[in-house]
């Protein structure tokens, strides 16, 4: 390798260090104490949630605090699992299923916070906004009664459990849970969904 190529790479390697120290600082400057970002599994949500729930005991001495931020955090990844329209599948023994997403936990003034997002449907983009502007505006007593009657209910043809999942996180949450979509092509849009505890 020549000088002048040497330098070229020293050079890419010193501004690689520098952009993604500069990312690590900007997530820990909003608050970030956990991101996670790519194909994720059950196996790999038990090994995520150990760590969290780990860091989180050490940031809040409150454990019904902690119960609820790992809850909303098991939740939120349950989601992304099942409705991921980003998914690989293999028939491999055993059977491989990673579905694609983010999530996101961190504190602000004193309060944690978890956030996911993952590509869906359009189509369920639609249905999904409707549950989550209705269960935006239930307050506590109403959100109760509701998970107490979905409960009763059959489930819904082709549901994972996800009605009552996002109810769980609607519950959990100390305000309503807040949500947006962006459409990515003319089938899928971007959802993120963002609980503050």
């Amino acid at each position: 390798m020549s000088e002048a190529a040497a330098r070229v790479q020293k050079d890419a390697s010193a501004l690689m260090a520098e952009e993604v120290l500069g990312f690590q600082r900007n997530m820990a400057r909003r608050g970030i104490i956990f991101s996670f970002t790519g194909y994720i599994s059950e196996g790999i949500l038990k090994a995520l949630g150990d760590a969290l729930r780990q860091k989180i005991r050490l940031e809040s001495t409150d454990n019904k605090t902690v119960n609820r931020v790992f809850s909303v955090f098991v939740e939120q990844v349950q989601n992304i699992i099942r409705y991921s329209a980003e998914r690989i599948e293999h028939d491999a023994e055993p059977p491989v299923e990673l579905s694609s997403g983010m999530i996101t936990v961190g504190s602000d003034n004193g309060r944690f916070f978890v956030v996911c997002g993952n590509v869906v449907g359009r189509d369920d983009a639609a249905v999904l906004a409707a549950r989550l502007r209705e269960l935006a505006a239930m307050d506590n007593a109403e959100l109760r009664r509701f998970y107490k009657e979905k409960l009763r209910e059959p489930s819904e043809e082709g549901s994972k459990g996800g009605s009552i999942g996002l109810i769980e996180i609607a519950r959990r949450a100390s305000e309503p849970i807040q949500f947006d979509f962006q459409d990515i092509s003319d089938v899928q849009s971007y959802f993120v969904l963002k609980a503050y505890i």
